[in-house]
């Protein structure tokens, strides 16, 4: 049985930092576990497909570009933010081991997050370079180069190093005497900050902060280039136009696999209000169904890494013949 207070330190007379939070899950809902066994199965053909694309682009140098870096670090981040969550959810849930430790928690919040961030700011950098290259064809070689793409991503982790550590950094101000139960099925961030009693005016404006630069602003930029990339397509034959939208569409069924559960989450918290089993529904497969279509949508189909896929192949057996002789 769970008691409120049970896990607290008192620093002075007016600040209580917990030992402890309790994360909440699911409430009430029956056979639940078969839930978390399906997440299991996810986390196990994500690490398969993104381990897989991650070990393609590494070994073919035909796919040492500036396209196959940004898909390469999509890939990173999937199975980074994946390997964050769903191992400590399932361990949580699964073994009923509820209680997590405040240092912990905050980590924990941390890993997810930002590697989440990563995957909505790395759709940003594929956007543009489906920009440069179909707007600019001509000059995609000068604009778009290794270089390039390695410091942009580059500043993206640095940036988003900054912005999701100051977000969790911030709890460290926080008093919490009273429900110590996050509810939610990680230590998110919103469901955490909310259960302190002392003044979160900062928080909820950081949180707001974090909500723009991860969402909004990675939106609008995706949504201007492609207003772009719409105008420049109306100028080609229909032909160029077909190939180009193969690409593209592939990027937004990622676009809107990413964003569109976040933002409908969002709204409706921030609007009318939602069941909590339903938030925690919503936003435990934002986290997890993404990261396994990635690879799936956007590279293993497409023609260079199905070719690439096929010479790894053939020097395999060459090598294997040569060496029976």
């Amino acid at each position: 049985m769970y008691r409120e207070g049970q896990f607290t330190i008192i620093l002075n007379s007016t600040f209580v930092r917990p030992v402890k939070f309790y994360l909440g899950g699911f409430y009430n809902i029956p056979h639940v576990k078969y839930y978390y066994i399906f997440l299991c199965f996810v986390y196990i053909l994500t690490v398969l497909s993104n381990g897989f694309l991650l070990s393609v682009i590494y070994l073919v140098k035909t796919l040492h570009t500036p396209r196959y870096i940004i898909v390469f670090n999509l890939a990173l981040t999937d199975l980074c933010g994946s390997t964050a969550l769903i191992p400590k959810l399932l361990d949580t849930f699964l073994f009923n081991r509820r209680y997590i430790i405040y240092e912990a928690c905050l980590s924990y919040m941390f890993f997810v997050l930002f590697f989440g961030s990563m995957q909505s700011w790395t759709l940003v950098i594929m956007a543009y370079d489906r920009f440069v290259a179909i707007c600019f064809p001509l000059r995609y070689n000068i604009i778009v180069t290794r270089k390039s793409i390695v410091t942009i991503l580059l500043c993206s982790w640095t940036s988003l190093v900054m912005v999701i550590g100051v977000l969790a950094g911030l709890l460290e101000r926080l008093s919490f005497c009273g429900s110590l139960v996050i509810q939610s099925f990680f230590c998110d961030h919103g469901p955490t900050y909310r259960l302190a009693c002392n003044n979160i005016s900062i928080n909820y404006i950081m949180a707001n902060f974090t909500f723009a630069v991860v969402i909004c602003i990675p939106l609008v930029m995706i949504g201007a280039t492609y207003v772009c990339i719409s105008i420049a397509l109306s100028r080609t034959s229909s032909r160029e136009r077909l190939k180009a939208m193969r690409t593209c569409t592939s990027h937004l069924i990622l676009v809107a696999l990413f964003f569109i559960p976040y933002l409908g989450t969002n709204i409706t918290v921030k609007t009318s209000g939602i069941d909590p089993n339903m938030r925690i529904l919503n936003s435990s497969l934002s986290h997890t169904v993404p990261s396994l279509l990635n690879p799936i949508i956007y590279a293993l189909k497409t023609e260079e890494v199905i070719n690439a896929i096929k010479r790894l192949c053939k020097s395999k057996k060459i090598n294997r013949a040569v060496s029976k002789k």
